[in-house]
């Protein structure tokens, strides 16, 4: 007999006992958890009254949230209409001003020589002019008296009109001069405030040079870049509620016109609306950040409160009670609200009377039994959680 074949049969009557004892093993370990299970009683999750919510349809506000700068409706930029050096500019940022107050000048002291000139020249013209006539007066006396020929008269009458046009031509140059002296003095186009100072005195400056920039904030508008969709609905006269950056306080606004094109970028539809100044109103800037939200109708919509809507699963849903046992619907979400102290969303998906279980609850599978309170309304039933719904529950 050969030595290998008393090995072989060790080997596999050890096998055979592994098998059998491993066998035996997952067979007393599932009638263990069959016992486990048969002996654990099921879970039931009590609900308090204020935990549902009735899903119900509510006559809601139409908003529209608006963003954007406070703007004055008037505001000027005080600019160099001649060149030169810049002298007595006294104001600075926060003085006021009144409607054709001086604010600055320009050294008027080459603008003075140039007036001067134009006057010396158009004198000088007017001179010429004087000449001119008296030879013409004298040469038409001698045709007259046939001293001479007409040609001659002529040519002084053609005299006569150059100077005059000289003349003429020297007054308007005078006129330049003193306009031009004239924009030497800086003055204030409207009432109002000191926004931005540009420059300081000594400074030499070109035209259209930048001097003091002047708001005047009795009048203030927001303008608002809204989507086009937004501005469907907006109308003007319409009320909003616009919150201050860094204030507490809320102020009221209408819209006042509503830009006839999008912009050819963004698409979006520029609306100004005019804020309301009262007693009461807090101070506002030139430049402020506001935002704030525009009414602009009535809407029947099905809502539920906003904490109600779960989002940890790829797609928004409601935990609902159907016929004492948790159900998960999938929800689209539309508008959004304050109301009865709480934050209140539009909802699609959810059929009216269904009860809802607020948001504290927490996360429940599909399929818990719950305890409902007496008190609460026999809801309607939920519809059915999609198979993707349900097995993300699992």
């Amino acid at each position: 007999m050969k030595r290998w074949i008393p090995w072989t049969v060790a080997a596999v009557v050890v096998v055979l006992v592994g098998a059998g004892t491993l066998r035996a093993l997952g067979a007393r370990k599932a009638q263990q958890q069959a016992l486990a299970t048969a002996a654990a009683p099921e879970v039931v999750m009590q609900i308090a009254s204020n935990e549902l919510w009735v899903a119900r349809r509510q006559s809601l506000p139409l908003t529209v949230p608006l963003t954007g700068t406070v703007r004055a409706v008037q505001t000027a930029f005080i600019k160099a209409r001649v060149p030169g050096e810049v002298q007595g500019l006294t104001l600075r940022e926060g003085d006021s001003v009144r409607s054709g107050q001086e604010v600055a000048r320009i050294d008027p002291t080459e603008l003075q020589a140039r007036v001067r000139q134009a006057q010396q020249q158009a004198d000088a013209a007017r001179a010429q002019v004087d000449i001119a006539q008296r030879q013409f007066s004298n040469n038409r006396a001698l045709v007259d008296q046939g001293f001479i020929s007409r040609t001659a008269l002529d040519t002084s009458q053609a005299n006569l009109g150059a100077a005059q046009a000289s003349h003429q031509a020297a007054l308007a140059a005078v006129d330049v001069a003193q306009k031009s002296l004239a924009d030497a003095v800086l003055r204030s186009p409207l009432a109002g405030q000191v926004a931005q100072r540009l420059v300081q005195n000594g400074e030499r400056v070109a035209v259209d040079t930048r001097i003091l920039e002047v708001v005047d904030l009795s009048r203030m508008e927001l303008e608002a870049q809204l989507a086009p969709a937004d501005a469907l609905g907006v109308r003007v006269g319409q009320k909003a509620q616009l919150a201050i950056e860094g204030s507490g306080q809320t102020v009221q606004a209408t819209v006042l016109r509503i830009s006839p094109s999008a912009q050819s970028g963004s698409r979006a539809v520029p609306v100004y609306l005019g804020v309301e100044r009262g007693p009461d109103t807090p101070a506002l800037r030139h430049g402020l950040f506001v935002q704030g939200r525009l009414d602009v109708g009535q809407a029947e919509r099905l809502v539920v409160p906003l904490e109600s809507v779960r989002i940890d699963r790829p797609v928004p849903y409601v935990q609902v009670a159907d016929q004492g046992r948790v159900a998960h619907v999938t929800v689209q979400q539309g508008e959004r609200f304050e109301a009865q102290g709480q934050t209140l969303v539009a909802v699609q998906g959810v059929p009216e009377g269904a009860a809802v279980l607020a948001g504290r609850v927490g996360a429940l599978p599909v399929g818990t039994r719950l305890r409902l309170p007496e008190t609460a309304a026999a809801p309607s039933s939920a519809p059915a959680a999609t198979p993707a719904a349900s097995a993300s529950a699992r």
